[in-house]
């Protein structure tokens, strides 16, 4: 009896505070067409030249192909370097080092090969193709070569290209800076990396683990 007398007092008090939703007094919205920034943008012309402008502009670049035919001199580059246009008249001196040889390539402005060849050329073995003494003549090898070949006068610039990491690489590197590489030293102005580097794909070879 006594729960039940609780409970009705309950249900009054929730009831009397309840507030119907019909006697709630909506809040009124202001038209969109008063508000003040459509007002400033109905006024505000600017935006529409600016487009307009860019528009007439691009139009005008899209017309003129002389902007992108090189070694045009009526063409309005604008901010593109001169050096984007020039020739690569680089020749490449490609060296490949990995754990069991070791591979130098010189080619050509066109990337023609002129000269390539690998420790195994020179009268390396097995084992001893991927040694630091072995990468090490191979150097001495190409400069006398190139020498040799009358090939110095036709370079002008040299550009040095590694790709990857075994001991020839430091042995090549060497082998430019000794007396072996005096002559072409000068004419390097640009050294660049192709190593590979791998994201992703396949699941690599499971590790050596000796012992």
């Amino acid at each position: 009896m006594a729960n039940s007398t609780a409970l009705r007092a309950f249900r009054s008090v929730c009831a009397s505070c309840r507030t119907p939703l019909s006697t709630r007094t909506p809040a009124l919205a202001r038209p969109l067409s008063q508000s003040h920034a459509l007002a400033a943008l109905k006024g505000d012309s600017s935006m529409d030249k600016n487009l307009a402008a860019i528009d007439q502009n691009m139009f005008n670049r899209a017309n003129s192909l002389g902007s992108v035919i090189p070694n045009n001199p009526n063409a309005d580059f604008g901010n593109l370097a001169k050096g984007e246009w020039e020739e690569d008249d680089r020749h490449h001196l490609h060296i490949y080092a990995h754990k069991h040889n070791t591979h130098i390539t010189l080619t050509d402005p066109s990337r023609n090969p002129m000269v390539s060849v690998s420790c195994g050329n020179i009268g390396f073995k097995k084992a001893g193709r991927g040694s630091y003494d072995a990468a090490y003549q191979l150097t001495a090898f190409v400069m006398l070569r190139i020498k040799d070949m009358g090939w110095l006068p036709r370079i002008k610039k040299i550009e040095l290209a590694y790709r990857g990491f075994g001991k020839g690489r430091e042995a090549v590197t060497k082998a430019i800076l000794g007396s072996e590489g005096k002559d072409i030293r000068p004419l390097i102005n640009k050294l660049s990396d192709s190593t590979r580097l791998k994201f992703g794909g396949t699941r690599s070879k499971k590790p050596r683990r000796l012992g």
